[in-house]
């Protein structure tokens, strides 16, 4: 099993919704590591890795996010892979 780094940037309403800690949780079902964070801009960005299938489905979640949230675009980039160990919010970028 191959194990890839994904970016994603997601855009529109995600802080103050839950949106880190939402996706942290939807990360450990699927068995990614990686962190989310907040950015100052109001985005949140994901560093997300494992088998290429997860990275998808978590992506696909990320369009809609938490119930709270109001997500307008997201944009994944693949990367080097980081090796991280788990997958944590942090709390800001």
């Amino acid at each position: 099993m191959s194990i890839e780094h994904r970016t994603i940037h997601v855009h529109g309403r995600v802080q103050g919704v839950f949106y880190r800690q939402s996706t942290r949780a939807e990360a450990r079902r699927l068995g990614l590591t990686g962190t989310v964070c907040n950015n100052p801009d109001g985005t949140v960005t994901i560093e997300a890795e494992g088998p290429a299938a997860a990275l998808d489905a978590l992506a696909a979640w990320c369009q809609q996010g938490p119930p709270a949230a109001k997500v307008e675009k997201i944009e994944a980039q693949p990367g080097l892979v980081r090796g991280y160990e788990a997958f944590e919010v942090k709390r800001e970028a």
